[in-house]
């Protein structure tokens, strides 16, 4: 078996990739290794351009979505590279396979009114869960924060002061988020909540469960899902479809790209490009109800 563990150090260490990309990249490596010793191949300096081709075209033949398929080959790639660098291998065999095509999908989001309606006129409980859960779509829609990212926030995150948030992306980048005085005037509201419930803040986390201890990444999925299944008959309802929700609300209100772009943490406009489908069908819809020849 060919080892992947000084790779993984080199990804954790070195790229500060995060917990997620360790054990996707793991599994994906893994995979394909055993495919290798199957085929008779132990050795890295064996692995030809046709294996993992084949590799590949088994993967397609049993079901996988494209992305799925990209994404090991994305693993493979920064795998290869690696052995390069450190001299195992003279060429990558990853060179000549093509990534399968990903059809694009529009991101879903929760329309402006829907979301006005939910966080302005839909009644929230006057205890600690009620303050609490109020916030956490607050601030979903109003920062653009990811799921882990909100979970992993502490009270060092904020700089109420100044009205900005500090939150900790992919590969461990910082970035910060400006807030709107509402939304600061929320955090402080349940800060005091908080802590007339549970005393000092002793968890670390800025989000705490009724039992006083860090929340989870399911418990806030829950509280997302809940609410917005209220406003919304999206099939999907999720935190990060509030992230998109943000990047189109700010898009529709003509935010210019690059602005978005950093303030969701996109590594390349690419990424943030997508919204662009949503605000130019919705321009769309405007001309043809206006325009006196349409």
């Amino acid at each position: 078996m060919i080892s992947i563990k000084s790779f993984l150090k080199y990804l954790e260490f070195e790229k500060r990739s995060s917990h997620y990309t360790l054990q996707a990249y793991r599994c994906d490596l893994e995979q394909f290794l055993s495919f290798c010793e199957d085929k008779g191949i132990e050795q890295v300096g064996l692995v030809k351009t046709k294996l993992v081709r084949n590799w590949v075209v088994k993967l397609v033949d049993d079901g996988m979505a494209p992305k799925s398929v990209g994404r090991k080959i994305t693993a493979l790639k920064s795998f290869f590279k690696f052995l390069m660098r450190e001299g195992e291998v003279e060429v990558n065999p990853i060179d000549g396979v093509v990534t399968p095509k990903v059809p694009k999908k529009l991101p879903i989001f929760v329309r402006d009114n829907e979301m006005n309606h939910l966080l302005d006129e839909v009644p929230f409980a006057n205890d600690y869960e009620g303050v609490r859960d109020k916030l956490i779509l607050e601030l979903f829609y109003g920062s653009g924060m990811r799921l882990s990212e909100l979970v992993d926030l502490s009270d060092r995150s904020f700089d109420l002061s100044e009205g900005i948030v500090k939150v900790t992306g992919k590969f461990k980048k910082d970035r910060l988020i400006p807030m709107y005085r509402e939304l600061i005037r929320m955090i402080h509201d349940y800060i005091e909540v908080r802590n007339n419930e549970f005393g000092m803040n002793k968890a670390g986390s800025f989000f705490l469960t009724r039992k006083g201890e860090s929340v989870y990444h399911k418990l806030v999925y829950r509280v997302v899902n809940k609410y917005l299944g209220l406003v919304t008959t999206l099939h999907k309802k999720s935190p990060h479809v509030l992230r998109h929700s943000f990047a189109t609300s700010l898009l529709n209100a003509g935010a210019d790209l690059n602005a978005i772009k950093e303030l969701l943490g996109h590594s390349n406009l690419n990424a943030t490009e997508v919204y662009t489908h949503n605000s130019f069908e919705k321009i769309t819809d405007i001309y043809n109800q206006a325009h006196p020849r349409s």
